[in-house]
C-alpha cells in the first residue's frame, strides 16, 4: 500500500469520524457567538491596548485582534477539543499490528485536524465580517484586510497546534496527563517569549520568537519608535480616552514577518513527520511476578462461609459523613500524592500564604481532583453507581466538600500562625471551587482530561493575581 493512500485513508478516516461528533458543532458555533467579546468595543471584551489607549478600529485591526485572542486565549480551548474529540481512542490495536508507514497515518490525522481548526477560523472570519460591518463606516470596509490578517495571524498557530497533538500521541508520557502539563507549560511560552522582541527591529529572527504572531503587527504600525510604548492584551484594566492610529498592514507586511509564519507552518508539517519516526507502539503493562511461595503467602484465602441466619446490616449513623470521608481518602490516593501534601503543609507554616502556598497546594489539588473525577464519571462507572443508596449528585457534593477539606488542611499551618476568616475563605473556597469545576468538566466529557486542562488555566490566573 502506497504511502499516499494510507495518508488519504488517514484524513478521511478522520474527517468521518469529527463529521459524526456533536462537538465539532460546539466547537464551530464557539466562534460566532464569542466573536463580539474577543476585543473591546464599548463595554467589556479582551482589551488590545497600545500605552492604555484602544487602537482606533480598522478593518485590518479587527482581523489581527481576532486572530490575537485566538492565538493566546483560546488556544487552550482548541488543545481541550483535540485530546478529547471522537478521535482521541484510535485503533491502534489493528493499526500497530500493520506495515503501514506512521509518517502516513500521522500526516493523514494532522491534516484532519488542521481542516477542522481552520473551518473554525473560517467561521470566527464570517462573524468577523458581521462585526467589522456593524462597527466601521460602510466606505471604509475592507474584508480582504480584515480576512488577510485573520489568516495570517491566526491559522500557522492553529496549525502548529495540530502538530502538537500528533507530536504528543506519539509517545506513552505524552499521551499522558503529563503531556496536557507540557503543554500548559508551553502556552505560557509562548505567551513570554515575544518580549524579547520589544524595541528590535522587524525581521526573520526577531519574528521566530512570536509563534502567537501578535507584536510585529502592533508594534511596527504605532506611532513613534519601537521600544516606546507598551503593549496590553488581556483584560482587567482600564484604558485611557482617545484612541491610537495603528498601520496594521504596514506591520503584517513587514520583513520577516509573512516568511515567519510560513515557516512555523514549515515547522509543524516537520513535527508531524518526526511524530510518525519516533512513534511508539502502545504495550500492555506487565505485572510484576512474584515468587510462588511469596504468592501462596498473600492469598487472602478462602472467604468465610455464608450465614442464612445472620442478621440484616443496619445503615450508618453518619452515611453522608462516612461518604465525604470515602472520598477524601479516594483523592488521596497514592504516595506521590501524600508526600507533595505534606510538603506544601510544610510550606504554609512559613511561607507567604496568598502568594506561595495557596497556589502551590491548589497546583497539587489540580492533579488529584481531575484523576479522582475522571475515574468517578467514567460512562459505564455512573450507570452502575445509580444503583446505589447515595445518588450520584450527592456523591459529587461530598466529592465538592472533601476538596475543601484537603486544601483547608493543607493551610493549617498558616491559620495556626496568623488566624484569620479571610485566609480561611481563601483556603476553604479555593478548594471547593476546583472540585465543583472538576465535577462539572469531568460529568460533562467523561474523563478527568478537559477538568485537569481547564484548572491547569485557572490555576495560572490565581497564582498571577496578586492578592
Amino acid at each position: 500500500m502506497s504511502a499516499l493512500a494510507i495518508t488519504s485513508s488517514s484524513l478521511t478516516t478522520s474527517l468521518a469520524r469529527y463529521w459524526r461528533s456533536w462537538g465539532l458543532w460546539v466547537l464551530l458555533l464557539i466562534a460566532p457567538i464569542c466573536a463580539r467579546y474577543m476585543l473591546r468595543i464599548d463595554d467589556g471584551g479582551v482589551i488590545i491596548a497600545i500605552d492604555g489607549k484602544l487602537p482606533e478600529m480598522t478593518s485590518a485591526f479587527i482581523g489581527v485582534s481576532l486572530g490575537i485572542v485566538m492565538t493566546t486565549l483560546l488556544l487552550p480551548v482548541g488543545w481541550l477539543y483535540l485530546r478529547s474529540n471522537t478521535t482521541r481512542r484510535q485503533p491502534w490495536q489493528v493499526e500497530e499490528t500493520t506495515a503501514a508507514s506512521r509518517v502516513a497515518i500521522a500526516l493523514g490525522r494532522f491534516g484532519a485536524d488542521c481542516m477542522i481548526m481552520l473551518t473554525t477560523l473560517t467561521a470566527l472570519t464570517a462573524a468577523g465580517w458581521f462585526l467589522a460591518w456593524v462597527l466601521i463606516p460602510v466606505q471604509q470596509l475592507n474584508f480582504a484586510h480584515l480576512t488577510f490578517a485573520l489568516w495570517l495571524v491566526a491559522a500557522p498557530a492553529l496549525i502548529g497546534l495540530c502538530a502538537l497533538r500528533i507530536l504528543f500521541d506519539a509517545r506513552p508520557l505524552l499521551r499522558s496527563g503529563f503531556g496536557d502539563f507540557a503543554y500548559f507549560v508551553l502556552w505560557i511560552m509562548s505567551l513570554a517569549m515575544p518580549a524579547i522582541m520589544a524595541g528590535q527591529t522587524p525581521s526573520l529572527a526577531t519574528n521566530m520568537a512570536d509563534f502567537a504572531g501578535f507584536v510585529t503587527p502592533l508594534q511596527y504600525g504605532a506611532p513613534g519608535d519601537a521600544g516606546d510604548f507598551a503593549i496590553s492584551v488581556g483584560g482587567g484594566f482600564d484604558v485611557d480616552p482617545g484612541h491610537v492610529q495603528l498601520d496594521v498592514m504596514a506591520g503584517l507586511t513587514s520583513a520577516g514577518y509573512i516568511p515567519s509564519r510560513l515557516l512555523w507552518i514549515a515547522i509543524a508539517i516537520a513535527l508531524v513527520i518526526i511524530a510518525g519516526l519516533i512513534y511508539q507502539p502502545h504495550r500492555a503493562k506487565r505485572r510484576a511476578q512474584r515468587a510462588p511461595w511469596l504468592a501462596a503467602l498473600l492469598q487472602p484465602g478462602a472467604p468465610p462461609r455464608a450465614d442464612p441466619h445472620a442478621k440484616a446490616a443496619r445503615h450508618a449513623v453518619a452515611g453522608a459523613l462516612n461518604l465525604v470521608m470515602a472520598e477524601f481518602r479516594l483523592i488521596g490516593t497514592g504516595r506521590v500524592f501524600l508526600a507533595f501534601a505534606a510538603s506544601v503543609t510544610a510550606l504554609s507554616a512559613f511561607a507567604d500564604f496568598r502568594q506561595i502556598a495557596s497556589p502551590a497546594a491548589l497546583l497539587v489539588m489540580v492533579f488529584a481532583l481531575s484523576a479522582h473525577a475522571g475515574r468517578s464519571e467514567a460512562r459505564g462507572l455512573v450507570s452502575l453507581t445509580r444503583v446505589a443508596s447515595f445518588a450520584p449528585m450527592l456523591r459529587r457534593a461530598a466529592f465538592v466538600i472533601a476538596g475543601g477539606v484537603w486544601t483547608t488542611l493543607m493551610a493549617m499551618p498558616a491559620l495556626f500562625r496568623t488566624p484569620s476568616l479571610e485566609m480561611f475563605s481563601t483556603a476553604a473556597g479555593t478548594g471547593l471551587i476546583a472540585a465543583a469545576v472538576a465535577s462539572v468538566l469531568a460529568t460533562l466529557s467523561g474523563s478527568g482530561f478537559a477538568p485537569r486542562l481547564v484548572l491547569l488555566v485557572l490555576w495560572y490566573g490565581y497564582s498571577s493575581y496578586s492578592g
